[in-house]
């Protein structure tokens, strides 16, 4: 049976999840392979529109990047500059406001979701984009100005350095922005809720129970659905949801998503310290192509994150590496103790933007938030369910986008990534 990683999220899990195994032969309206928050986020959408839906996952829900990552709920989406220029072909001129009002959708549906099904993660407003140099701030000031003009002047304030000086405990950072709108909290009690909420809707859900193939169906004789060793389900529609973790379907799928390992550490609890350097319980990250992000939990600890293996393996001494950069952002935590480490596998596209497509006419697939999952999964769930459905609008939009599909897939593709990453660092090194 599959462990939870050792981190902060699995020592303060509200509830552990056991489903079942599958086994046997069931029948539904719709499989979901994946469950983490792809996964779930659309199996609620399509629960609450009276669909019979079933959650196949391999391990635990919410056992990947959903229960592992920096839990932090922004309008940042992956990929937009390169999503606003392919969609142009097919929107036109409303792909800005198109974009726009994307970037907030996650949020609308997390807070939604919290609220209706009494879901408790943590959730907490408030958060900072913060300028590492000052040329940074050029780029804020016009993400500024976008949202001011866009109606969000009362949930956004641009900072200068001594600004920032009065909310982090913190000499490094010459700016920010200040969005209320955006949220913090714990992703791996936000999905298992969800899985309850699904399931008290109906939803069947099966743990440690591997998809090993999944059956296209003809039309005629021979329904979709999916195989296990011990089970199998027919369904009307398949959704194909495990994003970096999976290896099914290579043939079409093979060479367009790469892993990418980040890490992040919890130290012990810092009692009257986190309020010291974070009195107003925000959280963080930077504006550098590879960027430190961070925040306070519920117990007073900060969780901690930077950096990228591009690699696609997990060889790092998390704590060691991290340990640094929490001692250079916050002096007062030199040699803080460091309760938690654990890696995070990231599903990284080329052109960063989400991948979603049909790998028969039945089979749909949904992957790739190049991190900047939590919110975006809950606005690809949505547009999964509706696509599902009959509603096509918005799933075609991102249907048409053309990726770069790479040769012999994570053996070149990593290596891509790397170099990638490298050139960008050095152009921000000369900023």
């Amino acid at each position: 049976m599959t462990q939870r990683c050792n981190s902060y999220y699995t020592a303060t899990l509200n509830q552990d999840t056991d489903y079942p195994t599958l086994q046997g032969r069931h029948k539904v309206d719709v499989v979901i392979i994946g469950g983490g928050f792809t996964g779930v986020a659309t199996a609620v959408e399509l629960a609450e529109k009276g669909l019979k839906v079933a959650i196949v996952e391999s391990h635990k829900i919410g056992w990947g990047a959903t229960g592992r990552n920096g839990g932090q709920v922004t309008g940042s989406l992956s990929g937009d500059e390169a999503m606003r220029k392919q969609m142009r072909r097919s929107i036109g001129d409303e792909v800005d406001d198109f974009i726009w009002n994307l970037r907030w959708r996650g949020h609308q549906i997390i807070r939604q979701r919290v609220e209706k099904y009494g879901i408790a993660c943590d959730l907490k407003h408030g958060h900072l984009h913060a300028a590492y140099k000052p040329a940074h701030m050029g780029g804020l000031r016009k993400d500024y100005d976008e949202a001011v003009r866009r109606g969000m002047g009362d949930e956004v304030s641009l900072l200068d350095r001594s600004q920032v000086r009065d909310l982090l405990q913190s000499d490094l950072y010459h700016g920010a922005i200040k969005n209320t709108r955006n949220m913090h909290l714990h992703p791996l009690n936000l999905c298992i809720g969800e899985a309850r909420a699904a399931e008290s809707l109906g939803a069947l859900i099966f743990e440690n129970s591997e998809v090993l193939e999944i059956i296209h169906g003809d039309g005629l004789h021979k329904s979709p659905g999916v195989r296990t060793a011990h089970g199998h389900i027919d369904a009307n529609q398949v959704l194909l949801a495990g994003d970096v973790y999976h290896k099914l379907e290579p043939g079409k799928l093979k060479g367009k998503i790469f892993p990418a390992m980040g890490g992040i550490v919890t130290t012990a609890p810092l009692g009257d310290l986190a309020r010291q350097i974070n009195p107003e319980d925000l959280a963080v990250y930077d504006c550098r192509f590879v960027l430190d992000y961070y925040r306070l939990t519920a117990d007073g600890r900060l969780l901690f994150g930077g950096g990228a293996n591009y690699s696609g393996k997990d060889s790092r001494d998390i704590a060691a590496e991290l340990r640094p950069c929490i001692e250079q952002t916050f002096p007062a935590l030199k040699g803080v103790a460091i309760d938690y480490q654990w890696s995070c596998a990231m599903g990284i596209v080329i052109n960063r933007i989400p991948q979603l497509g049909k790998l028969s006419d039945n089979v749909w697939y949904c992957q790739g938030y190049s991190g900047h999952g939590i919110a975006t999964t809950h606005i690809m769930g949505e547009i999964m369910g509706r696509a599902i459905t009959g509603q096509m609008a918005q799933f075609d939009t991102f249907a048409a986008c053309q990726h770069i599909r790479v040769p012999m897939g994570d053996l070149l593709g990593n290596p891509m990534l790397a170099a990638g990453m490298w050139y960008y660092q050095m152009l921000e090194r000369l900023r």
